[in-house]
């Protein structure tokens, strides 16, 4: 499968989502092996690590239906636009991916057909089951890349301009929280046309926003349970008050 969905009979608003859930290489693609080291799987560059167990939780804490892809980002991005250049990642964080290199359009559009197809089909399916759904989407980020600072945010909320109706309220709202450093857009720039939240929240007028959390703060599932108790009613407070 190229997706897992659970929670599908709460009833919750919210569709708490997981675009680089695992790093699972299919059979297909190398006998299931992208020709990088097991090291570098295991590392951000392969998925978000950690983002999987906290959506998870999330999803239980706000009675709300959750999907993950369930296959690497580094196999095809299914939090980019069909035609962006970094769909399927030759080189990432300084990592040469073998399998990727000599990637034709052909094999390109048999991954979409495969994998990155039938999860934003399956994410329709879900966000469309009701008329107020919120998308809550859950990345983590690497404390550090490669030959650059560290970054000092615990947690970055991310959102396009056009509709930071969610967004902007949450960061307000944990800046209130004085043990952390919030990012505003960071540690990247929000939506990229064509991305999950823009195709499924933004074109549709839904409520969205996406939280990014430091990896090395939700690397047990001890931390991702916590952390998902911290947020979920923050998340439900903000949302009230909308």
């Amino acid at each position: 499968m190229a997706f897992t969905v659970e929670g599908t009979e709460r009833a919750g608003r919210w569709l708490v989502t997981v675009d680089h859930a695992t790093n699972r290489v299919p059979a297909d693609i190398g006998g299931g092996s992208l020709g990088i080291s097991d090291q570098d799987m295991a590392r951000h560059i392969a998925y978000d690590v950690g983002a999987l167990g906290l959506a998870r939780a999330l999803g239980h804490l706000l009675d709300s239906p959750v999907i993950a892809s369930d296959f690497s980002r580094l196999v095809i991005d299914p939090n980019r636009g069909e035609h962006d250049p970094t769909l399927v990642m030759k080189l990432y964080d300084g990592t040469i991916i073998p399998a990727n290199r000599h990637v034709d359009a052909a094999e390109v559009e048999r991954r979409l057909q495969t994998l990155y197809r039938p999860y934003h089909d399956a994410y329709a399916k879900l966000a469309a089951r009701r008329d107020d759904t919120v998308v809550l989407a859950i990345h983590s980020f690497t404390p550090c890349l490669k030959g650059r600072a560290l970054r000092p945010w615990h947690v970055g909320v991310l959102y396009g301009h056009e509709d930071a109706r969610l967004s902007q309220p949450l960061i307000a709202r944990l800046a209130q929280e004085t043990d952390l450093c919030i990012g505003d857009n960071e540690p990247y720039a929000g939506q990229l046309p064509g991305d999950s939240v823009d195709r499924h929240a933004i074109a549709s007028g839904r409520h969205n926003t996406l939280i990014e959390l430091r990896n090395d703060l939700i690397a047990t599932d001890t931390q991702q349970q916590a952390w998902a108790a911290r947020l979920a009613p923050i998340l439900q407070e903000v949302l009230a008050q909308l």
